[in-house]
């Protein structure tokens, strides 16, 4: 909070605020998101350096490798990497939901980032509608892929 002493017109502190006491403020604000995107951009930048698509860089899917069956996730790594290296077809035909994923991911990461330089707090509330459908869509994408007609969402 600043006062300005009309006889000078020189904006002057308030009493108990420091100089640049709203660009720290903003700094922590932002620390957190900062945090998440430097974590995540840590995990992208491994998974473009040590390929998935050479065996036995990562451990394989539990669910294939015990039933035959594809996760909702198999193929995540794969679809990574080349979004990583521009491939944005190599992606989607790795795994199409990851790629939405990763766009949602941005979209509410920005969201985050801008309300929360605002001042104004982040509030994520989906609700049962919102939290069934995911559900519901990720296991339609679970069945399709695994279906014989399904071949194409196969990673």
């Amino acid at each position: 909070m600043r006062r300005v002493n009309p006889e000078s017109q020189r904006v002057t502190p308030a009493p108990g605020s420091a100089p640049g006491s709203a660009a720290v403020a903003a700094v922590r604000r932002l620390a957190v998101p900062g945090g998440i995107l430097l974590a995540v951009a840590a995990a992208f930048a491994y998974v473009a350096a040590v390929d998935p698509n050479e065996p036995g860089h990562y451990p394989a899917c539990p669910l294939l490798r015990h039933t035959g069956l594809y996760c909702p996730g198999c193929g995540g790594l794969r679809s990574a990497h080349a979004v990583v290296h521009g491939d944005l077809g190599a992606a989607l035909g790795a795994n199409a939901l990851a790629v939405l994923g990763y766009l949602v991911f941005a979209v509410l990461w920005t969201v985050w980032v801008v309300r929360t330089a605002r001042g104004r707090p982040m509030r994520v509330d989906p609700g049962p509608p919102l939290l069934w459908s995911l559900g519901a869509l990720l296991l339609v994408f679970t069945v399709v892929r695994n279906l014989p007609f399904g071949g194409w969402l196969h990673p």
